[in-house]
């Protein structure tokens, strides 16, 4: 679950079957009679023609005879519509209740912006902001996400090399350890000036260790930088050249990464 503050207003948001739902439960929260204001603009003629056809595009189970009867109620008198009864009735993706915690009406987002511009348009263009303000805090926290296991992944591929070229077969577990580490400092003095042991020194409070605490940029160097000395371990290059030149390296392809402004989202 996230959640935005519009206008004051904090606003629930879920993953609801891989897609974004927002609370309308919350956008109401803050204003008199506010849950009334949901089962009103259900009721709205103008609504459920609109709720229809977004259910039929993205709902396959969506429950259309019932729909046509709902749909030839509203705007009478007598009309009246819950959450609930179209849930029930149609079998609805688009809205859903949630029991629980953080219950609540919650909509699919399209549903919801048009929800918003009924009960305020000010509040919509405002909730428009703030989700896609998240929805780039979120796409950051995934390419960052990706960039670490690639570096996860080149590191088997590096460790490969190390096993198959420096260790010798007749040495202990502990010993070829301590070869694997060696070779992890040497990368991480190459592109952070540090070996992990000094990073935690001057770091005692940080959990993790300082790949974890990485920029982008330097995650996808340091991917390169992996690769790299796999292939400079397969050469037979002892590790003093291999250091000087991985340092040059990663000096070159972070001034790359940095000063490249179509890639100021990496960072």
């Amino acid at each position: 679950m996230a959640k935005i503050k519009v206008q004051n207003t904090e606003v629930s948001i879920i993953t609801h079957e891989d897609k974004d739902y927002i609370s309308l439960t919350d956008m109401v929260r803050n204003i008199e009679n506010g849950l009334a204001l949901i089962e009103k603009w259900l009721r709205n003629k103008n609504t459920i023609e609109f709720l229809g056809i977004w259910e039929e595009m993205y709902n396959p189970d969506f429950n259309s005879p019932e729909f046509e009867g709902i749909k030839n109620e509203a705007g009478l008198n007598r009309f009246i519509l819950s959450v609930k009864q179209w849930t029930e009735k149609t079998n609805s993706k688009g809205i859903i209740a949630k029991a629980g915690r953080y219950g609540g009406t919650y909509a699919h987002r399209d549903i919801a912006f048009e929800f918003a511009s009924w009960v305020s348009p000010q509040f919509k263009l405002y909730l428009l902001k703030e989700f896609q303000r998240l929805k780039e805090i979120e796409q950051a926290k995934l390419g960052w996400t990706a960039k670490r296991e690639l570096t996860k992944i080149n590191y088997r591929i590096h460790t490969d090399a190390i096993r198959t070229i420096l260790i010798p077969k007749e040495v202990t577990d502990e010993q070829a350890s301590i070869i694997y580490a060696d070779e992890a400092d040497m990368l991480n003095v190459a592109m952070f000036g540090m070996t992990a042991k000094e990073w935690r020194e001057q770091h005692p409070d940080l959990k993790g260790n300082i790949r974890d605490y990485a920029s982008i940029n330097e995650l996808i160097c340091l991917s390169n930088m992996e690769s790299l000395n796999a292939v400079f371990i397969s050469q037979g290059m002892p590790q003093p050249e291999r250091l000087v030149r991985l340092n040059r390296i990663a000096i070159q392809q972070m001034r790359v990464l940095e000063n490249d402004r179509s890639r100021q989202l990496l960072k």
